[in-house]
This record gives C-alpha cells, sequence and structure tokens, in this order.
C-alpha cells in the first residue's frame, strides 16, 4: 500500500517521472548501507527481536507520513518533496535490517526438505499481500484520500507486529564469539563469489529487476498513457501480483525444480519481452494482460532462486548470505526504479521501458555465456 501512496502523491504534486525514480534511490542507498552490517547482526542476535524492531521501524515511518499528510500544504510549501524522502529513507533502513532477518529466520521455522514447496508458498503470501495492498490503497486515495490510506497503512505494520510476536522457533548457531565483525562480513561475501550457480542466479535477478523496474513509472502510464486515476492505477500495480499467484499455485504442485537453470534463465528472457510488450500497449485492459504475466515469469525465478539461497547456505550463515543476496536484488528494485525515472526524463516514458526490457534480454545472454554451470542446474 505505502509504495503506491507515495508514488501517487508524489506524482500528483511534481508530475516529474524522475521524482518518481528519486523515491527508489531515497530507499535504496540507506538500504545498502546497512544491509551487509544487518546480516551480520541477524547471524549474532535474535533474529526474532531483529523482525519486531524493523516492523516498528516501518510503523514510525508511516506515523510520519500521516503527520506530513495532515500538513502537507504547509509542509510541501516550505520543504517540498523532502519530508516524503526523509520517511522514504526511514523505511530503507528498516527493509534493510528485516530482509535478512527475515530471509534467515525462515529457514529455523521448515524443514529442509520442504524448502522449495515452502518457498512457493512464502511468495504466494507475499504476493497476495502485493495485489491487495496496491489495489486497496488506489481505491482509499481515490474514494477517502491519502490520509485515511496512510492511517490503515500503519494499522496493518501494528497488526504484522502481533503476529511476529506469536511465532515459536528453534534457536540456532550463530556467528562465533571470537569471530571479528570484518571477519564475519567477509565470509558472507567470499561464500555468495565462491558459489558459482548462487551468484549467477543472484546476478542474473539483479540485472533484470534494475533495467526491467518500470513499475515505479505506472503512475506515468496510468495518468498520461491510459487515463485512469488512483484506483486504475491500483489494479495495474496488482496486475503483476495476481500474475504471480497463479503461477504460484501451479508451482507448488509442479514446482520448477527439473532443469532449474535454463527455466531461469527462458523466464527473466520473457520478463524483458513482456516489459517491451508492455510500452506500447495503450490499452488498459491489454496492459492488465501483460503485468499479469510479467508477475508470473517473475515468480518463477523468484522461487527458483530463492530454494538455491536455501539449500546451499548453512543455518549459522544464513544472515549473511541472505544480506548480500538483499543488496543485490533488493537495492535493485529501488535502483532501477531510480534508473527507469531517469531514463524516462532522458530518453522519454515509452522508449525508457523499451530500453530497460531490451538490456534485460542482453543481460540473460551475458550472463548465460558467463555462468555456464548455472543452466544446467537442477534442484
Amino acid at each position: 500500500m505505502q509504495s503506491i501512496i507515495i508514488c501517487w502523491q508524489i506524482y500528483d504534486v511534481t508530475h516529474n517521472p524522475f521524482a518518481l525514480g528519486l523515491t527508489g534511490l531515497a530507499e535504496a542507498i540507506p538500504f545498502i548501507v546497512t544491509s551487509l552490517f544487518a546480516g551480520h547482526i541477524a547471524d549474532k542476535h535474535n533474529r526474532k527481536s531483529i523482525i519486531l524492531l524493523s516492523i516498528t521501524l516501518l510503523f514510525t515511518a508511516t506515523l510520519l507520513l500521516i503527520f506530513i499528510g495532515a500538513n502537507f500544504s504547509i509542509s510541501y510549501s516550505r520543504f517540498g518533496t523532502m519530508p516524503i524522502y526523509a520517511a522514504i529513507m526511514i523505511t530503507g533502513i528498516a527493509r534493510g535490517f528485516l530482509g535478512p532477518a527475515v530471509s534467515a529466520f525462515w529457514a529455523q521455522l521448515v524443514n529442509r526438505n520442504l524448502y522449495a514447496n515452502a518457498s512457493t508458498w512464502n511468495s504466494t503470501m507475499w504476493h497476495i499481500g502485493a495485489v491487495i495492498g496496491p489495489a486497496i490503497g488506489g481505491l482509499i486515495c481515490g474514494f477517502w484520500g491519502l490520509p485515511t490510506a496512510y492511517v490503515i497503512n500503519a494499522l496493518l505494520f501494528a497488526f504484522s507486529l502481533l503476529f511476529v510476536l506469536f511465532i515459536q522457533y528453534d534457536v540456532v548457531n550463530t556467528v562465533k564469539e571470537n569471530e571479528s565483525l570484518k571477519e564475519s562480513l567477509s565470509l558472507g561475501l567470499k561464500f555468495v563469489f565462491s558459489n558459482q550457480k548462487m551468484l549467477g542466479a543472484i546476478s542474473l535477478d539483479l540485472f533484470a529487476v534494475l533495467f526491467g523496474g518500470a513499475f515505479v513509472l505506472l503512475p506515468v502510464f496510468a495518468s498520461d498513457i491510459l487515463k485512469t486515476g488512483p484506483e486504475g492505477l491500483g489494479v495495474l500495480r496488482a496486475a503483476p501480483a495476481v500474475g504471480a499467484i497463479i503461477m504460484a499455485v501451479i508451482m507448488a504442485y509442479k514446482p520448477p525444480l527439473k532443469n532449474a537453470g535454463k527455466k531461469l534463465f527462458v523466464n527473466v528472457a520473457l520478463f524483458g519481452a513482456l516489459t517491451m510488450l508492455f510500452a506500447l500497449s495503450a490499452n488498459y485492459y491489454l496492459s492488465l494482460i501483460i503485468l499479469a504475466l510479467i508477475g508470473a515469469v517473475d515468480n518463477v525465478s523468484v522461487v527458483i532462486r530463492s530454494t538455491i539461497l536455501q539449500l546451499s547456505t548453512p543455518d549459522n550463515m544464513r544472515g549473511r548470505v541472505s544480506s548480500v543476496n538483499y543488496i543485490f536484488i533488493g537495492s535493485s528494485n529501488e535502483i532501477g526504479a531510480f534508473e527507469s525515472g531517469l531514463a524516462a526524463r532522458l530518453m522519454g516514458l515509452i522508449p525508457s521501458v523499451i530500453f530497460g526490457g531490451a538490456m534485460t534480454i542482453a543481460s540473460v545472454v551475458s550472463i548465460y555465456k558467463l555462468f555456464p554451470n548455472l543452466k544446467k542446474l537442477n534442484l
């Protein structure tokens, strides 16, 4: 919800695609700065406590957005959109700690032989939230306004705190007491870069999201190309998650384990091609179908990559390895948003999205040649 609300608010007052791109940069910088250290913390301290503190920080950022929204005319006249970007930066810090802790904690709750299937259901639940959130956020913005949308968003963060409180789990071995911070951080980096299949899968997803991250420009497509309001924007933003959920149900019964490497390359290439097709669409319903297909093929790569990560990582290093993964993947969403906003400003809206899709396909070809072992991967 928060992503779609912020993007609509910023574009509504600025009408500048580059301003949308800056939302990604505002979140990416603190996310990258904190992520690697956060992995060390996730392996050394109670992961459940880290998750609770991170969600509390997300809740605090939303309270700040409520305050800004309640005094928006005064705030905007004095500071422009800077207070909103400040709240986004707080969100980036929270996500920097939350990502590695959640990923490492997840493995404490699931038996190893269920990782692939659990990854599918985990992705399904995330995408259900990604369907409901933007749709509800857009509808509430359209009918009741931004302040109401932010208040409901804050209440949902409060609910998530309650849910995490009741999770029971087994304690695992963590960072050695005599291990320095430098040694701890370097071990996570060395582990990822020595595992060619993991590094290849992460790199593939990194470039796909970096160049194919046109989702931040959806407010522009909704307003200027498809001629719809925040309600229609919410549905557009939810469409990829609908496709992802449908694909997740298929994968729950038929997981993409056989020839997983080849499937990974094919689906990321399709992601790029569909992104280019979306840029050319001027029909609202055709755009919805294309976005749903984008979500479906993207979810295949998400499940394969997360399964590789969980199966290859020892319990006592999950936080640090997850943090490296999140630096690659998590930050690439936000940096990709900045790239999309900058490209749209320099090249124009439609050419910039076509360029991003073409670069995604080029990345697939390059990584296919650089990581030959990845295409042979079977899970």
